[in-house]
């Protein structure tokens, strides 16, 4: 079964919100799903994007493929940085206390600058 991480749409026209789903790739975008990881609202500013990390992470380590829009949203939150360093760390490149210092590093940037942009609005 070839899975797929991807947004599922709920809410009234014009005011939209999504649940981010694991699903088989067959099924309809409104269809039963595998697993549900988090959310995405993107009426707020910055728009709200909350994902279970660990589960998202196991789903993108076992091979589940993901629409553009998923990718953008991983990405933004680490996971697949997260997954290219324990990549690094499985071929020896990197130690795994390196891996969580780069991603710690990483995530406090990223944090403050989510913070900044909220603040500054």
């Amino acid at each position: 079964m070839a899975t797929k991480i991807r947004l599922q749409r709920f809410g009234k026209k014009g005011n939209a919100y999504f649940h981010i789903i694991v699903t088989d790739s067959r099924q309809k975008r409104n269809g039963s799903y595998l697993e549900k990881i988090g959310i995405y609202d993107p009426n707020s500013n910055p728009a709200t994007i909350k994902i279970d990390f660990e589960r998202a992470l196991f789903w993108v380590k076992n091979g589940a493929g993901m629409t553009d829009t998923m990718r953008a949203m991983l990405s933004y939150r680490g996971i697949l940085y997260k997954k290219h360093l324990d990549k690094g760390v499985a071929k020896g490149v990197l130690t795994q206390e390196q891996a969580d210092a780069k991603f710690a590093k990483w995530s406090e940037q990223k944090t403050s600058a989510i913070e900044a942009k909220r603040t500054r609005v």
